[in-house]
């Protein structure tokens, strides 16, 4: 990957430079930029509710139940699945750190009969959802480049994840993703039981005077289809449109701040099961068949 370490100049200077990219040949300079230094926070909340989303999968929620990993360990296997996310986005999918990662995610899902189907839809999350929250809560619009790149970025991952018949077309991809959501999304036991793991994880974080008003707030950030496929109470309508407003001013704010100077890809502080990562640590440290969340010697 090119070194984009040296931030140019002004608000905008990094979008000048995306501009000047290729979002094909530059996928992972250009997504890096975008979710590394534009939209560190957007990305790491949008990507929250993007596997929240794909719990509303019965096969994919049945298969985690199975698992018992969101009921023993919720705060690892959040930490296992971004930290291997943001390892690829730093250092790219073909770099030695990315290989690791990507063999430490086909290590972990190897264990297990998954249609391929359920792989392409949550690979589609990745895309999709944190563009659609850019674009309702970003600080500025996101470039074509920056679609297309996240398209492309994501794709050339799920190719070495072994996923099959992944379209080369951007829009044929979304299709596939609303048509899979309108015949999958129902609600069942197992949706509820992974919802109600993963809710109950977002408001751990919090202090527990706060966690209630925590838990309808998440109710608030979901659509009516995820609600009803997991059997989740909508929030009132005034908890969403402060919600919605609060995030929107947010927004504002960071228009105003100078450029990022250094990727928050992968240094996320509020990492819960691996003190310090990355010192010390190595992709292939991650993962559910890791059980003290130490790194190997």
């Amino acid at each position: 990957m090119k070194d984009t370490d040296s931030a140019p100049r002004g608000r905008r200077g990094w979008l000048r430079r995306i501009e000047q990219l290729d979002p094909e040949a530059d996928c992972q300079e250009i997504h890096r930029i975008t979710a590394g230094y534009e939209f560190p926070w957007d990305y790491q909340r949008s990507l929250e509710l993007a596997l929240f989303r794909t719990y509303c999968v019965p096969t994919i929620s049945g298969l985690l139940r199975e698992t018992g990993e969101f009921e023993k360990r919720p705060q690892k296997r959040y930490d296992d699945t971004a930290l291997l996310m943001a390892e690829l986005l730093e250092h790219g999918y073909d770099s030695p750190r990315g290989r690791e990662s990507l063999r430490t995610v086909n290590r972990m899902h190897g264990k297990y009969d998954i249609d391929n189907a359920d792989m392409l839809y949550v690979l589609c999350t990745f895309i999709y959802d944190p563009l659609d929250w850019i674009d309702r809560y970003g600080w500025r619009p996101l470039h074509p480049h920056e679609r297309l790149a996240c398209f492309h970025f994501y794709r050339q991952v799920g190719i070495r994840m072994g996923i099959r018949e992944i379209p080369e077309d951007f829009q044929v991809l979304h299709r596939f993703k609303m048509d899979f959501e309108r015949e999958h999304f129902h609600y069942t036991d197992d949706n509820h039981a992974i919802g109600v793991y993963t809710r109950d994880l977002f408001c751990a974080w919090f202090p527990r005077p706060l966690r209630p008003a925590v838990k309808v707030g998440v109710n608030a950030m979901l659509d009516p289809m995820m609600l009803s496929a997991f059997g989740f109470r909508a929030a009132p309508a005034w908890v969403t449109s402060v919600g919605q407003g609060a995030l929107r001013g947010r927004a504002r704010l960071v228009r105003r701040l100078p450029p990022r100077r250094r990727s928050k890809a992968a240094r996320d502080p509020r990492n819960r099961t691996y003190p310090g990562y990355p010192v010390g640590y190595r992709p292939g440290d991650l993962g559910a068949d890791r059980d003290s969340g130490c790194p190997r010697r």
